[in-house]
């Protein structure tokens, strides 16, 4: 029997931005919903970090990737390729944001978004 997904396109999109993530091995993925909160730019962040430069562009090219391969659908805007701290990949209603862990304790978005409901993605064993 075939199993019938009902989730919503931009639930779909998130799970493969985490698939992308998930590919690189970032780290600490965060979900934050913004949807409660008024005049916000987009509905969700999306939120992780790797350990060099390299990874960090390792990882949000891999989220361009696979989004493209299972949602078939390309980035709207990109900012941060050129020193790789913290590379923003802009999907219209979720904003996906790739840091180094150092500059992702700097700019602290979780705390700074702490009245948005906030969810932690289990890691892939």
């Amino acid at each position: 029997m075939k199993k019938i997904s009902h989730k919503t396109e931009t639930e779909q999109l998130i799970d493969a931005i985490v698939e992308g993530i998930q590919r690189k091995k970032g780290i600490d993925i965060m979900k934050i919903d913004l949807t409660k909160i008024n005049h916000s730019e987009c509905k969700y962040f999306i939120i992780c970090h790797g350990n060099s430069n390299t990874q960090v562009d390792a990882i949000a090219h891999s989220v361009e990737d696979t989004v493209i391969e299972l949602h078939n659908e390309k980035v709207w805007h990109t900012d941060g390729y050129r020193n790789s701290l913290w590379i923003l990949l802009d999907y219209a209603d979720i904003m996906v944001h790739v840091f180094q862990k150092d500059s992702r304790k700097f700019y602290d978005l979780e705390n700074l978004w702490a009245d948005a409901h906030i969810e932690l993605i289990k890691e892939e064993n």
